[in-house]
């Protein structure tokens, strides 16, 4: 996985996400389209998606995907999954040739179940066995990573402009009721493979357009709960910090949100009481895990999508709605490619999250 030579350009990426949520499923076409449109946000250094309900035959296992720099890792990392799981199925993820993808390493797909003698020893939930089992992984074993780790999901990202990972991955031919896209101009960190977006833990994947400013000051906090930050991008903190939050601490979305991108303090000192205490008291217990710094992402789960701005809308963000689907892009264009005539459309305010949750689902 070649670290690559990049030209900075902070103002750079792209980001879009689709949501039906009803659940249905649709091909990948639509995501590869709309993320195609901002090819000018990109420079070929990298690109990715995330694709959720693409696995039903196997929704209950693990789809572990795998990057490996050579045999060697793949031989090591086997052992290593062999010894804690149950493997159901394992080969390589299905691409096809494209010119303008080179250098790719060694792309493999696992579906697994820990292990129960393992999982009882361990003490441990099986997605926080999971999770610890990705962490060591992506640490101790040389050319090897883990690019996804969830139930009924995956991510499918490299080295080249967006469209052209879609149809190098072959995106056309899955169905999901959710995708994520997202193409990159890398700003501090370089192209690489394993440092395309999205970036993911279990079935939480992060794409992120902007610059993280308090990336030293997150990542000594998450330090404090056993994350290592070993990947060469800021992005691996935000999905860390809502690991943290929301599965591992079960705190609401919502609540997540208003830590990472909180009110300024001058709005703080405006608010009624009782939201100024509350405010105040996030800022004074959380206040290491605020990112400063222009950032829009897009996060999702297995059953909710989420976008979220900086808190002064440094980066863009626009969504809107048709039906039960949701989309949010960087761009408006990229969602009229897709959906000419939406219900609704807007731009969200600096701090305020887009929250889709699949139907039937409380969160």
């Amino acid at each position: 996985m070649l670290r690559e030579k990049y030209e900075r350009v902070p103002s750079g990426c792209a980001v879009s996400g689709i949501m039906d949520r009803s659940g249905r499923r649709f091909s990948g076409n639509d995501i590869i389209q709309s993320i195609a449109l901002m090819r000018e946000r990109s420079n070929g250094l990298g690109g990715g998606f995330a694709a959720y309900g693409i696995y039903p035959e196997y929704k209950d296992h693990y789809a572990f995907h795998m990057f490996y720099d050579d045999e060697q890792a793949r031989e090591t990392s086997e052992r290593f999954l062999n010894e804690h799981f149950n493997i159901a199925e394992a080969g390589p993820i299905p691409n096809t040739k494209v010119s303008s993808i080179n250098n790719e390493p060694i792309i493999w797909r696992y579906f697994a179940l820990p292990k129960e003698e393992k999982l009882t020893s361990s003490g441990l939930s099986s997605d926080e066995f999971v999770a610890q089992c990705v962490i060591n992984l992506n640490k101790r074993i040389d050319g090897a990573f883990v690019v996804s780790s969830g139930k009924n999901m995956g991510a499918f990202k490299g080295v080249g402009y967006p469209e052209d990972i879609g149809e190098f991955y072959q995106l056309y031919n899955y169905e999901g009721y959710m995708w994520t896209a997202h193409g990159r101009f890398p700003t501090n960190t370089p192209g690489w493979w394993g440092g395309a977006h999205p970036f993911t833990l279990l079935d939480l994947s992060v794409v992120h357009n902007g610059e993280l400013s308090s990336y030293g000051a997150n990542r000594h906090y998450l330090n404090e709960f056993g994350y290592e930050c070993t990947m060469q991008t800021d992005t691996e903190v935000v999905a860390y910090l809502l690991d943290l939050f929301v599965r591992r601490q079960g705190m609401p979305l919502e609540t997540a949100c208003k830590i990472m991108a909180p009110p300024m303090w001058d709005e703080i000192e405006r608010m009624p009481d009782g939201n100024k205490a509350f405010y105040t008291a996030l800022r004074a217990v959380y206040g290491k895990a605020m990112m400063n710094g222009p950032f829009s992402i897009i996060v999702a789960f297995n059953n909710v999508m989420l976008a979220l701005n900086d808190r002064i809308k440094l980066r863009p963000l626009v969504a809107a709605e048709k039906g039960d689907v949701l989309y949010v892009s960087s761009e408006e264009s990229a969602i009229v490619e897709i959906c000419a005539n939406p219900d609704r459309i807007w731009a969200p305010r600096a701090g305020e999250p887009v929250i889709g949750v699949l139907e039937g689902v409380k969160v």
